[in-house]
């Protein structure tokens, strides 16, 4: 979130410059990151401050620890000070900027947000109480510049709201460019079908750009991560697991379960070592790409299930998650069967509320789907879902349409009611007979009268639209073409005049009308059913 913060100026001494006051101006807004720094750089092409790269600086409070000046086109020479302190350790740019030039990563905080040993004197202290901690001694020792008002972005968590601390931990990761290779092919080729096609872009973008995924979670639950850590000796385990340690190794190997992991470490560590799970457990994504294949019975593939269903023909599901679960399904397919999970994938909206915005506890604007199937009946919930906007849009959720979509249900209800009362006082063999001649009315329409023949060929066209519409994913246009034609002209225009020859003085005339009524309602309810 954008909140009011301070950017705080300071000079980095030049180490060699002290009698000159020889520093470079920089400023940062977390300045307790000082201790992590491990280089400052400016831009190879400023003026200003070119001339000292290749020198070093002085982390202030460090004891005297140097840091080289170096330069670097992503330094914006007109931002701030043009000199810019580089924390690998704190920061992703930083990080980046550190892998790029060689840069020593040193982390300063704890987990918990506490300043760790490698903070020297501020160690112990919470990371808000060493930034105002570290201030006050720049001011002391003359260092300081100025600190002045400053609009900064800072990342909260959207669970508790605390601030996110970018922090380097050990972390398992997947390389990614030979598992996204045949899944950018699938889509390049037509072989997979993404609705609507616009949403191909984001597809390919997200796989061209793919970077190594970090896989592991620091979780209670989800499925362990399949690496044994090797240790010569129990109490070499003991010691790992001490501490903040988790029972990590540099030597490991990977395998399905416990008994293969001791026969590899056997064979290539020889017998006698000690294994260890590692701890963590995989991303939710990661689980969840395995969802096509791994609920039908694989890793056998004799599975009964998995020949029948595997791969499936559809996948549904909303446009936000195009990357994080259908593009992870298509790779994870390809890389564990060698097969595309589903030729075609459709994607909804979002659902908001009626203003617009995306629904959160913390505005509280959530609508509960129970509520509102206790207020509107779940048939009026599912045609608004379906039928309020097309593949992809997100749809704005109003209490007026959901109304009026439970008034249809209604609707359906009445006729169907209406229908049955026509057929009071018949035999069950008559029921049955009209059953029948209900079945030849739509081959039969030139022996019908003009409003019955009227009605069937409405319903045969409506048909066909709905038909197409499902034939090309357009469900909300299938669902408004089904419920114009069942309001407009079944119920609101053909019971109404069928009314007066149900209830007439010519018994033909009514048989025929109760069975064109019962072909047309029968044919729409099957419509309405997806």
């Amino acid at each position: 979130s954008d909140e009011p913060g301070t950017l705080y100026f300071f000079k980095y001494p030049v180490e060699g410059g002290e009698a000159e006051d020889l520093h470079l101006p920089v400023a940062t807004t977390r300045p307790e990151t000082i201790l992590g720094d491990t280089a400052v750089a400016v831009n190879p092409e400023d003026e200003r401050f070119k001339h000292l790269i290749g020198r070093r600086c002085v982390v202030p409070f460090s004891g005297g620890r140097t840091v080289p000046i170096i330069g670097d086109d992503f330094v914006d020479i007109a931002f701030g000070t043009g000199a810019l302190k580089v924390t690998p350790g704190h920061d992703p740019n930083d990080y980046d900027m550190g892998k790029r030039r060689g840069l020593e990563t040193i982390n300063i905080m704890n987990k918990d947000g506490s300043m760790n040993g490698n903070a020297g004197a501020y160690e112990g202290l919470d990371r808000a109480e060493c930034r105002m901690r570290l201030w006050a001694d720049m001011q002391s020792a003359g260092i300081a510049l100025k600190a002045d008002p400053y609009q900064t972005r800072v990342p909260r968590s959207q669970r508790g709201g605390e601030i996110i601390e970018p922090l380097v931990s050990e972390q398992w990761f997947c390389k990614m460019e030979t598992m996204a290779e045949p899944a950018l092919k699938a889509v390049e080729t037509g072989e997979l079908t993404i609705i609507p096609a616009r949403f191909e872009k984001v597809y390919k973008s997200w796989l061209t750009e793919i970077k190594p995924w970090c896989i592991s979670r620091q979780l209670w639950w989800g499925h362990r991560i399949p690496v044994w850590y090797v240790h010569a000796t129990q109490a070499a385990l003991d010691a790992a697991c001490t501490g903040t340690g988790k029972g990590g190794s540099v030597t490991y190997v990977v395998a399905r379960n416990q008994a293969e992991a001791e026969a590899k470490a056997a064979a290539a560590h020889g017998p006698g070592v000690v294994l260890y799970q590692e701890e963590d457990v995989l991303d939710t994504w990661f689980s969840s790409g395995l969802w096509p294949f791994s609920t039908l019975g694989w890793p056998d593939k004799d599975a009964a299930d998995l020949a029948k269903f595997f791969p499936t023909q559809v996948m549904e599901t909303g446009h936000d998650i195009l990357f994080f679960w259908v593009a992870r399904m298509v790779m994870m397919s390809y890389g564990m069967t060698g097969k595309l999970p589903f030729h075609t994938v459709f994607l909804h909206g979002l659902v908001r509320d009626e203003k617009g915005r995306k629904m959160s506890k913390s505005l509280g604007n959530v609508v509960d789907p129970l509520t509102v199937i206790d207020d509107q009946g779940c048939d009026a919930l599912r045609f608004t879902l379906a039928t309020g906007t097309a593949a992809g849009q997100d749809l704005n959720l109003n209490m007026d349409r959901l109304a009026s979509n439970r008034n249809f249900t209604n609707k359906i209800w009445n006729a169907g009611k209406f229908l049955l009362y026509s057929l009071e006082g018949m035999s069950p063999e008559e029921r049955v007979a009209l059953v029948g001649e209900a079945e030849r009315c739509g081959a039969d329409l030139e022996s019908l009268p003009l409003a019955e023949r009227w009605i069937v060929s409405r319903l045969h066209a409506t048909v066909d639209h709905v038909t197409a519409a499902h034939d090309r994913y357009d469900y909300g246009e299938a669902g408004r073409a089904a419920y114009s034609f069942f309001y407009d002209d079944f119920a609101d225009w053909f019971i109404e005049g069928a009314k007066s020859r149900l209830y007439g003085d010519d018994p033909a005339a009514a048989r025929r009308t109760r069975a064109v009524s019962l072909y047309v309602l029968e044919r729409t309810l099957r419509l309405l059913h997806p």
